[in-house]
């Protein structure tokens, strides 16, 4: 019979990959062991995942370098920063520049505008990819479903300065094709591109036709990762295909639905400078400005560098508060949300 005591597991051993370690006790002698254990590991799997590291690097590099390295200059929002004098020597206003443009008139216009535009994205936009992602899924003729792919990413492709250029090829209402063949026709010219009412539409049509494709990358990933047993069992139980896009493909897409949902929503105040920018035009200025352009306009062409800042810094922290009530909400509801 084995002895009690051997019985007894020692408290300083410990199991890691089957086989038992020792660790000395507490005390200066050990903590140095201890550290000197964890340094050894540390190099010994950056040197056995070494090709990933250096795979990883170059993302590494590009996010310290222009998105944490940038965020020393959100300092000047609390400043009358000047370029002679440089951030270290230009004295401190506290939140005078946020005050200032809340009660500047030209907020109120810049929310309507930047919300309006990103709730008719959120409402007509963002389901898009999805719908074409369900209906790629259903063709089995592969050549076919390879073909509308290609077709439909090449938008993507494409800058926004060429995007604005077809859009005035196609709809300028002088020399406009869709209005020359309008006025043969006999039939009145289209107003698009100096028409008020028209703009937010047409700016998420151009969204839609551009982005919508390459959105669908992430879905149709997500569909192939589905388990073919449970559309085996859904057609044995005599489901077709409607029934089983219902019960078996959405609920196998849902969390990556909700998590480019709750990312989406961060994104809520950013429309994009560069498309609003190329077909902002006077007759459509009071529907046209955003948060994007104002910054520009106030910062870039007017010089007023922390007040612009302090403007952008709003935008993003109403981002970051949207983004961490959306995935609250999503954990409420059972998803895992982003983090």
């Amino acid at each position: 019979m084995r002895p009690v005591a051997a019985e007894i597991e020692d408290p300083r051993q410990r199991v890691r990959g089957g086989e038992r370690e020792s660790f000395p006790p507490p005390g200066a002698g050990g903590d140095r062991l201890r550290s000197r254990v964890r340094s050894g590991r540390w190099r010994s799997n950056l040197r056995r995942s070494s090709g990933l590291y250096l795979l990883a690097l170059p993302g590494v590099l590009f996010f310290l370098l222009f998105k944490y390295v940038p965020m020393w200059g959100v300092l000047i929002a609390f400043q009358n920063y000047s370029p002679y004098t440089g951030m270290l020597d230009s004295p401190w206003v506290g939140l005078d520049h946020f005050r200032r443009f809340f009660s500047n008139p030209d907020f109120l216009l810049l929310f309507r505008n930047t919300l309006g535009i990103n709730l008719l994205s959120l409402i007509f936009f963002f389901p898009l990819p999805l719908l074409l992602s369900l209906l790629l899924n259903e063709v089995r003729h592969t050549a076919y479903k390879r073909l509308v792919q290609s077709v439909i990413y090449m938008p993507h492709f494409l800058s926004w300065v060429i995007i604005a250029g077809l859009t005035f090829l196609l709809f300028g209402k002088a020399e406009g094709l869709v209005n020359l063949l309008l006025e043969a026709a006999g039939r009145p010219k289209l107003d698009v591109l100096t028409n008020p009412d028209t703009f937010w539409l047409m700016i998420t049509l151009q969204s839609m036709w551009k982005e919508a494709g390459w959105g669908t990358i992430i879905f149709l990933a997500a569909m192939a990762g589905a388990d073919p047993q449970v559309y085996e069992a859904a057609r044995m139980d005599g489901a077709g295909r409607f029934r089983q896009m219902w019960h078996v493909t959405l609920p196998a897409i849902r969390s990556v639905f909700v998590i480019l949902l709750i990312l989406r929503l961060g994104d809520i105040m950013d429309v994009g400078f560069e498309q609003i920018f190329l077909m902002y035009n006077g007759a459509v200025s009071h529907v046209a400005e955003v948060f994007d352009t104002y910054v520009y306009r106030t910062g870039i062409q007017q010089g007023e560098f922390s007040y612009s800042t302090a403007a952008g810094l709003f935008k993003s922290l109403v981002g970051l508060v949207l983004v961490l009530l959306a995935n609250r909400a999503a954990k409420k509801f059972g998803e895992d949300g982003v983090f």
